[in-house]
């Protein structure tokens, strides 16, 4: 298995490691903007130990039914976008309540 670090250090193409590396975070910042449907999610806490929880069950699943492999770099990478989803969610909320 690859880390995300020795990805990149190994990979020539920029393209590659932008679509791979900065696609897992761009993928998951709308997360972050879940407090809108599920009020109880506008909590950061709250919302990063749910999609924790969701993430690492998705990334077991893939590893038990053989169907990809369990990468704790995608968990890191998919959470950096879901707290940069949120952080973009509370300054466009704070603006708008301005």
């Amino acid at each position: 298995m690859i880390s995300t670090a020795d990805f990149v250090m190994k990979t020539v193409d920029l393209k590659t490691i932008i679509i791979n590396v900065f696609g897992n975070v761009i993928m998951f910042t709308p997360f972050g903007f879940l407090g809108i449907v599920f009020p109880k999610l506008n909590d950061f806490k709250t919302l990063i130990i749910n999609f924790l929880s969701a993430i690492i069950i998705i990334e077991s699943l893939q590893y038990f039914t053989r169907l990809g492999v369990f990468d704790i770099d995608d968990v890191i990478l998919n959470t950096i976008g879901v707290a940069i989803g949120f952080w973009i969610y509370k300054k466009l909320a704070s603006r708008a309540s301005a």
